[in-house]
C-alpha cells in the first residue's frame, strides 16, 4: 500500500504550496535545491498527513508550529500524529514561524545537525 504522496493528496499539497506562510517560504528559499547538503521536499504527504517539509533520504520532517499549535486539541493532534511518523521511522523536528524568521541561521544548524546524525545513524 502506498503511503507517500497519495494521489488523494495532491490537490491539497498543491494548495499549501500556493499558501506558504512567511516563514515557510523563507525556510524553502535556504534548503531548497540541497543547499543544505539535502534534498527536501515541501508539502510530502506520509499517510494521511501532509508535511511543511521531509527529506526522505534521511527520513526528516520538519514542521512549523503558529499559534493554533497551542491549542489543547492541535497539541494532541500534532501528538498523535508525531507518533505515527515516528513509528515509521520519521524524525519530526518542530520550530515556532517566530523563530524561523527571526533566527534563521539556529533553524539551519539544527536541521543540518539532526540530518546528519539521521544520516549516521
Amino acid at each position: 500500500m502506498r503511503i507517500y504522496n497519495k494521489i488523494v493528496h495532491k490537490e491539497k499539497r498543491r494548495e499549501l504550496r500556493k499558501k506558504q506562510t512567511p516563514a515557510e517560504n523563507k525556510l524553502w528559499n535556504e534548503i531548497r535545491n540541497k543547499k543544505t547538503g539535502f534534498m527536501f521536499y515541501r508539502q510530502y504527504s506520509v499517510d494521511k498527513y501532509i508535511l511543511d517539509f521531509y527529506c526522505p533520504s534521511v527520513k526528516l520532517a520538519i514542521e512549523f508550529d503558529g499559534p493554533y499549535h497551542k491549542d489543547i486539541e492541535q497539541k494532541e493532534y500534532d501528538k498523535i500524529r508525531t507518533e505515527l511518523l515516528n513509528d515509521l521511522k520519521i524524525e519530526v523536528i518542530r520550530f515556532t514561524n517566530q523563530t524561523v524568521i527571526t533566527n534563521i541561521e539556529e533553524v539551519l544548524n539544527s536541521i543540518k545537525n539532526h540530518a546528519a546524525k539521521l544520516l549516521q545513524s
